[in-house]
């Protein structure tokens, strides 16, 4: 602005000193230009325009040289025909969109927060439908329906609303407690490791077993044993049951009173009341049962 006042000013002055000298003495030639203080005013301007660009441009250069700019991006960040290359660690602050998310070939991709990582699917409306959360505490998955699948593209896991489906050929339960179903279970075979005890067990409530074909229990190297506190029924409704050994004991039956003249003899006879009641009588030349139904009341 001030370059502009006195170049405005100088024509002013010169013209009105040019008119009093002509009326005083007639035509004359002046120099037509910038001199005195004016000029150097002017050299000063654009000395300084001139340190402003270099010291502008060096920053500049400086900028680019810091950053790493270059033809095919900024800093770790590249740009590429197939989208954006970030190489090393990276920061966001604020929430990333993209479509795909993947690291070089042959090296993990780590995901690291303060707080928690948070993963979220949305529909056309920004309405979530699939949220996965991993926190401090617990890792979420929020979904109408989650499932585990192999590389071939087996079904290992599935879980929605409805059910929880096991796609793998075995489930092992290495607890020390084992497993607890509040509710029913359905399952076509329940086996134990070989050399460990399978053990069905239900602490306050009574354990069903139901099968519309048959329920099968077999135990080839070991023992079976069942065990209950008040009664235990063996039941056949339209068919008959069969004990099927070589030995077959029963060391608790009751005893009917014995005689004194048959207090040594060892041989009894095995002896079953109206109300399906069994007891053992002393053997004699006939049957003693009838000697005997006293016990059965």
């Amino acid at each position: 602005m001030l370059i502009f006042l006195c170049l405005f000013q100088m024509p002013q002055e010169q013209y009105a000193h040019r008119s009093a000298m002509q009326s005083s003495e007639g035509p004359q030639v002046y120099k037509v230009g910038i001199y005195g203080w004016r000029k150097r005013c002017l050299y000063f301007f654009v000395l300084l325009l001139m340190i402003l660009i270099l010291v502008n441009l060096a920053m500049t250069i400086w900028i680019l040289k810091v950053m790493n700019f270059t033809i095919d991006g900024m800093g770790n960040l590249r740009i590429t025909e197939k989208g954006l290359k970030l190489e090393g660690d990276s920061e966001f602050l604020k929430p990333l969109y993209a479509k795909e998310i993947r690291s070089r070939p042959g090296n993990p991709l780590y995901f690291q927060s303060a707080r928690n990582v948070t993963v979220n699917i949305l529909n056309e409306k920004t309405k979530v439908l699939t949220r996965l959360v991993t926190g401090p505490q617990a890792v979420e998955a929020h979904s109408q329906k989650f499932e585990v699948k192999s590389l071939s593209g087996k079904l290992l896991f599935s879980a929605d609303d409805n059910e929880v489906v096991v796609g793998a050929e075995r489930l092992r339960v290495l607890g020390a407690e084992g497993t607890v179903f509040p509710k029913s279970i359905e399952t076509p075979s329940v086996r134990a490791d070989p050399f460990k005890e399978l053990r069905l067990e239900s602490p306050t409530r009574s354990l069903v077993m139901e099968a519309p074909k048959g329920i099968e229990i077999n135990a080839e190297a070991g023992n079976m044993e069942a065990t209950c506190r008040t009664e235990l029924r063996l039941e056949s409704k339209d068919g008959e049951i069969t004990l099927n050994a070589a030995n077959i004991k029963l060391p608790r039956l009751p005893l009917a009173s014995q005689s004194s003249t048959g207090s040594r003899q060892k041989i009894y006879e095995l002896c079953m009341c109206s109300n399906g009641r069994l007891f053992l009588s002393q053997a004699g030349a006939s049957s003693t049962c009838q000697i005997n139904t006293s016990i059965c009341s």
